[in-house]
């Protein structure tokens, strides 16, 4: 019978996926962080505080 049985694919799938997401984590944590984007984001932080023009109407 060969090695492969249920656990060490349960095992690798495990490890895997967590690895898998905690790279898309620090990728998205780098992206919210690198200094080149920190004025979209504060442009769009004020966004919601901003009068809508639609409401004079």
């Amino acid at each position: 019978m060969s090695g492969l049985t249920y656990e060490t694919v349960a095992r690798f799938a495990q490890q895997g996926g967590t690895l898998y997401f905690a790279l898309i984590f620090a990728a998205a944590v780098a992206y919210a962080l690198w200094p080149q984007h920190k004025e979209a984001f504060q442009r769009l932080a004020q966004l919601p505080l901003e009068k809508d023009e639609s409401e004079d109407v």
